[in-house]
């Protein structure tokens, strides 16, 4: 019989710097869903990516004095790294840089505009960069943008609309005869209230007052708005055609299933997405999940309030299993999550070293004290083993319940439940005591069986939330992954089989002050940056320095040096003169790109031939350990010609 598909989708992450793990939460969030389906039998397709378009891109790699494609290409890898490190199972990383997503938003923005819902006009109104979004002003919120809480500032340029009205009403019937469309409901009730129901105004769909996008092909001024472009990866990423040829997976995949994405952006996702798919004629997504934040201590992360953490920072400390289950236990269905130190701590050495750890340890040590690692089902029952067998065998049905509601903290829950009956079980049974009594080592080694036997059904569903601790279990025990169906039935562990001699530890209990001490550490070193030790140089004297002369220079003009693969010649102003300096920089800077840069000059150099151009300065660079160049620029607007003292 054909497997049911199943798609599920992050939204994809914004590439202005490296992800905190609350957004790594919801990549770990969704590889859970999605190894849960699998494990049900669903053919599961699970798209994740990177959004890399916008102004607010432009500005960063113009900081960086990179372009904007190496920016992105960096912070791309980034983000995939941290996926993987994750143990995530993705299908398909898109991003929103790859040749065939661009040629397909350039022919629906096309489409859009052919058929009259895109017509062009001007915007003059509120904009807040880093949420690349417009905004009016009953829209914000104590004068900030209501998504990030960001300053807005006034904008005016030519744009593209639009328009939003037209299939407004349709929108709302659908959200209304859908109740699963929209979860939680809180969110759904949002949107209806705050934007739906007051009347939407005609969405600004291009931009012409910076480059880094997608050109919109008929009108190469603009580019096409980043809302519009990174929306429509969801089904670029599977192979659709604006011009009707959309590849078979499309066919088979679209509509997706689950859309995952944090609350900020759930308008966008449940307003701005499904009039965009109306308008192309495509059928809306079955759901839209807007799930809650992980906040640290008491607040939401952000690089200003010196609280972010990430997911490979946190790996160091406890592990990538302790931190998905951190993640994944602590956020609510439908309020925020809060992450600790001390939460974090207590939760491996209570859950994860305890009543995890402990369980399997002490099943396996048992089993080689007294039988030599060999289990038995001697099937020597008594009344404690039927409340036991019980909750073993309804967990699969009561975490199947919280997955399709998609409360994955619940269904996590339920698991570790299942784990703290085993370990009650011990207390209950005392193997120890049995041991003692010669006549009933048949009862001890029945025992032993149904602990490694609940183990085993425990784990499979563990596996889901925590693959790699799954693995090492069943591993330990001899055992195989049990098939979902199987997962009901009590007794499925082959008698005979023999444990591995010697348990390994899987979550070792850590001491809260060792770890302040090192997240302390770690945090410093942050703040002051990396740091690169090079052999000094001979000492030079007062008088020696004060022969150089260094000023600020704006570049002018700037071409390649023909005949040479390192060297640029820039036309540099400093003061009323203009010198000419060849710089060994053409590995990290364009031509272009240097036109307008004021620089750090010495301007004193004697002048020296290269490559057969005559230079008369130096350009000021730093360095890295990779040999990538920098340069060196002033942190103010300084005139050409100041002095650097």
């Amino acid at each position: 019989m054909e497997k049911k598909k199943y798609y599920i989708t992050t939204a994809i992450a914004y590439t202005s710097g490296k992800p905190h793990i609350g957004n790594s939460y919801e990549i770990i969030l969704a590889d859970s869903i999605a190894r849960f389906k699998r494990q049900q039998g669903y053919d599961v397709f699970f798209q994740t990516g990177t959004d890399e378009h916008g102004q607010k891109i432009e500005i960063k790699a113009k900081d960086a004095g990179v372009t904007p494609k190496e920016f992105v290409d960096n912070t791309a890898n980034t983000v995939r790294e941290i996926w993987d490190l994750m143990d995530t199972s993705y299908d398909k990383f898109i991003r929103t840089t790859d040749e065939e997503h661009e040629k397909q938003v350039q022919k629906i923005f096309k489409k859009l505009y052919d058929q009259g819902d895109i017509y062009k006009g001007s915007y003059e109104g509120l904009y807040c960069t880093p949420c690349e979004s417009f905004l009016t002003e009953s829209q914000l919120v104590d004068g900030k943008c209501p998504d990030c809480g960001c300053e807005v500032k006034p904008a005016k340029e030519e744009a593209y609309f639009f328009k939003m009205s037209k299939y407004a009403d349709r929108l709302i019937e659908h959200i209304n005869t859908h109740p699963e469309f929209i979860q939680p409901v809180s969110r759904k009730n949002e949107m209806m209230n705050n934007f739906l129901l007051p009347g939407l105004q005609d969405l600004c769909v291009s931009r012409t007052t910076f480059k880094w996008g997608i050109p919109v092909d008929f009108d190469n001024r603009h580019v096409v708005y980043v809302w519009l472009d990174a929306l429509t990866n969801y089904i670029t990423g599977i192979g659709y055609d604006c011009d009707g040829n959309s590849t078979d997976q499309y066919k088979n995949l679209w509509p997706a299933d689950l859309h995952l994405i944090g609350k900020d952006i759930i308008r966008f996702h449940t307003i701005y997405w499904p009039i965009f798919l109306m308008a192309l004629g495509e059928p809306l997504p079955k759901q839209i999940f807007g799930h809650p934040w992980l906040l640290q201590g008491e607040g939401k992360m952000s690089k200003s309030k010196g609280n972010v953490l990430y997911a490979d920072q946190l790996v160091e400390l406890f592990g990538v299993d302790a931190v998905r289950y951190f993640v994944l236990h602590e956020m609510p269905f439908d309020n925020d999550g809060v992450i600790t130190w001390e939460l974090m701590v207590e939760r491996l050495n209570s859950d994860l070293a305890n009543t995890i750890g402990n369980l399997v340890n002490r099943t396996i040590s048992m089993s080689n004290k007294y039988f030599g690692g060999i289990v038995y089902n001697k099937g020597v029952e008594e009344e404690v083993d039927k409340d036991l067998k019980k909750v073993v065998c309804e967990t699969k049905a009561k975490v199947e319940a919280k997955m399709e509601d998609l409360r994955v903290a619940d269904a996590i829950t339920e698991i570790f439940n299942m784990f703290k009956r085993c370990n009650k079980y011990i207390d209950e049974t005392m193997p120890w005591a049995i041991a003692k009594e010669e006549d009933k080592q048949a009862r001890l080694e029945t025992v032993l069986y149904n602990l490694v036997e609940s183990i085993c059904i425990g784990t499979t569903l563990l596996g889901n939330f925590m693959p790699s601790t799954a693995k090492k279990i069943l591993s330990q025990l001899n055992a195989k992954e049990r098939k979902y169906e199987q997962l009901e039935t009590f007794g499925l562990y082959e008698s005979g089989t023999k444990v591995i001699e010697k348990p390994e530890i899987l979550f070792a209990r850590l001491d809260i002050k060792e770890v302040l001490e090192k997240v302390e550490s770690v945090q410093n070193e942050e703040k002051s940056g990396p740091v690169i030790d090079i052999e000094p140089k001979e000492e030079i004297t007062y008088d020696d320095f004060m022969k150089m002369q260094f000023q600020v220079g704006e570049i002018i003009a700037c071409e390649e040096v023909k005949k040479s693969k390192k060297l640029l010649c820039s036309q540099v102003r400093v003061g009323s003169q203009v010198k000419q300096i060849v710089s060994g920089i053409k590995a990290n800077y364009t031509a272009e790109e240097m036109v307008g840069k004021k620089v750090m000059v010495l301007v004193n150099l004697k002048p020296a031939k290269l490559a057969g151009v005559i230079s008369e300065g130096m350009l000021l660079c730093a360095e890295d350990e990779n040999g990538q160049l920098a340069l060196m620029v002033s942190e103010k607007d300084m005139p050409a010609g100041a002095e650097i003292c």
